[in-house]
């Protein structure tokens, strides 16, 4: 029913303004009025008002959210793989390519921010495209997006042994591959905070490397480099911005441009890992749509810098690079940056490089043991797990959930009898075109949330936060995602390209994805939700507005931790 004006009793928009009459804003974000409702500090870090239902807890600082959300998305992609977008496409276009992929990621944060902010609960966009959709689409996107994120843990274990071969494969593969896996059950097993710590300082580490991989870029395009040359923009210039792939003239350079496009879309990310974050952090509806934001600024910059500096440093005909890709060189040895050192007669810095690489790719793999683990809890409170994986330790950390992604991490053993680049093309293949389905499955919910909002007479005004752009935003991020999806093995329907491992592979995804869907909505009888029938307002929301309203800061820990978050929290 269309809104007429005025808020009918017991109707969602009726409840929620006389929810919100008592408020006042304060610099953008509602804050309760009556002190004397609020419940004390406790030194056990909130522990009293910050367990909810689901038994996880909410102590995960701003500086810890902005950070997962940049540590998750950066991996070796950007130092390492991103060298093989320069050799399809060309400089202009991998830069090209990454700047508009990102415009396609600002309307998937877009959308996510408001829902998230509104209902900052565990595995959000998978339990809202059941609510504000249909169940059997929300059990299809949470299986989806889990297989996805316990896929990567492998490919980023498998990383990591690479990358340590660039010094020596004197220790056992095996052997690595069991200590990682350890470290990942150390880390993920123990208090929520501990993660988040830990994620917080990998993170950080993978932006230093970033920043300064590209002020090494500025400085040696300039001539601060042992062989003093002023090399600038020249490569741009022979052997050209743009390169042909696989034919020749306009057609082929297009293709590598698409190339480009693709590699962007498995490479960027970001509010997928910040929503996974959103039931564990502190004050969410604050704290989130600056998270959003703060991550997605950042990782613009990164992404669109990054492949700016790589088509600087090397040429796209590099006949080192290729050769580094084409033999599958361990570690760094195929980044972009490090042959570029090797140009420039610079010595240690890809010893450091290599370190800093194995760092993040560790990170990653942390962040997908988390994302992974987290959305299968997200699916077992829903009832579509088994209901044992919604226990969780005292420490609020879903241990059966991470227990089963650990189980999966093993299939990195699968380096031991075969090639590593194989094993890593594996991984890749299967994975790219879920994290497309999620972007697109996130955008449609929004679609369907923006539906029931207008249909009840829900005053959008009164969120927390707001997205602009709606619904356009939402259906450019949608359009672009599905498109994506089909395009991304698109090469296996050129002449002489055709084989069933790279078919299989790259589109098995999108025909798991309508199987689950059809199959559990015959099974369970499950009903595509009409805009009215969506529940806008839950025990959920109650229960996070008595959150905030009770919410009293915790102090930092020490003087240190301090400046930390007044840093990382902007």
């Amino acid at each position: 029913m269309a809104s007429s004006g005025i808020d009918v009793p017991g109707s969602a928009t009726a409840d929620y303004v006389m929810h919100e009459r008592d408020k006042e804003y304060d610099s953008g974000y509602k804050k309760e009025v009556h002190e004397e409702a609020q419940i004390p500090y406790d030194s056990d870090s909130l522990s009293q008002h910050a367990v909810r239902s689901d038994q996880t807890h909410r102590q995960l600082r701003p500086r810890h959210i902005q950070l997962i959300g940049i540590g998750g998305t950066i991996g070796t992609a950007l130092y390492v793989q991103i060298g093989k977008g320069l050799l399809n496409g060309g400089p202009g276009s991998l830069f090209l390519a990454f700047t508009i992929w990102c415009t396609f990621i600002l309307a998937v944060t877009n959308c996510m921010n408001e829902m998230v902010t509104y209902l900052p609960i565990s595995s959000p966009f998978i339990r809202f495209a059941g609510r504000y959709v249909d169940e059997a689409f929300g059990v299809a996107a949470g299986y989806n997006f889990f297989v996805f994120e316990a896929a990567l843990v492998p490919f980023e274990i498998v990383a990591c042994n690479v990358i340590i071969q660039y010094w020596s494969d004197a220790v056992p593969v095996g052997g690595i591959i069991a200590i990682i896996i350890v470290l990942y059950a150390i880390i993920n097993l123990f208090a929520v905070q501990w993660y988040g710590e830990s994620e917080f300082w990998l993170a950080l580490g993978k932006v230093l490397l970033i920043v300064g991989l590209i002020i090494f870029t500025f400085i040696t395009m300039l001539g601060g480099n042992p062989i003093h040359d002023r090399f600038g923009f020249r490569y741009w210039k022979n052997p050209g911005a743009f390169a042909a792939l696989y034919r020749e003239g306009n057609l082929g350079r297009f293709l590598g441009f698409l190339q480009c496009l693709i590699q962007a879309s498995f490479t960027i990310a970001g509010p997928d890992y910040v929503s996974m974050a959103a039931g564990e952090a502190e004050n969410p509806r604050k704290v989130m749509p600056k998270a959003f934001n703060g991550v997605f600024y950042r990782l613009t910059a990164f992404f669109v810098l990054g492949s700016l500096a790589v088509g600087i440093l090397v040429p796209h005909n590099d006949q080192t690079l290729k050769d580094a890709f084409l033999n599958g060189l361990p570690g760094a040895a195929a980044s972009p940056y490090v042959v570029a050192m090797d140009r420039l007669k610079i010595v240690i810095l890809p010893d450091i490089v290599n370190a800093m690489v194995l760092a993040s790719a560790f990170s990653a793999g942390n962040s997908y043991v988390y994302c992974a683990s987290r959305s299968l809890f997200g699916l077992a409170l829903e009832g579509k797990a088994p209901k044992i994986l919604t226990k969780c330790t005292k420490s609020g950390v879903p241990i059966y959930c991470v227990g089963v992604t650990l189980a999966i991490a093993l299939l990195s053993f699968l380096q031991v009898s075969n090639n590593a680049a194989k094993v890593l093309s594996w991984f890749v293949s299967l994975v790219t075109a879920s994290q497309l389905i999620n972007f697109a499955v996130m955008a449609f919910t929004f679609i369907k949330w923006k539906n029931a909002c207008d249909a009840q007479g829900f005053d959008r005004n009164l969120l927390p936060h707001k997205s602009f752009w709606q619904p356009f935003s939402a259906w450019y991020a949608f359009t672009g995602c599905t498109i994506m999806a089909f395009v991304g093995g698109y090469t296996v329907f050129i002449d002489d390209f055709w084989n069933v491992p790279d078919f299989l592979f790259s589109y098995l995804m999108i025909g798991v994805f309508p199987v689950i869907f059809v199959s559990w909505k015959l099974i369970k009888k499950t009903k595509w939700l009409k805009p009215h029938e969506v529940q806008l307002r839950t025990a959920e929301v109650e229960e996070i507005e008595e959150y905030t309203r009770n919410y009293v800061a915790r102090p930092p820990k020490t003087r240190w931790h301090g400046y930390l978050d007044k840093i990382f929290s902007a």
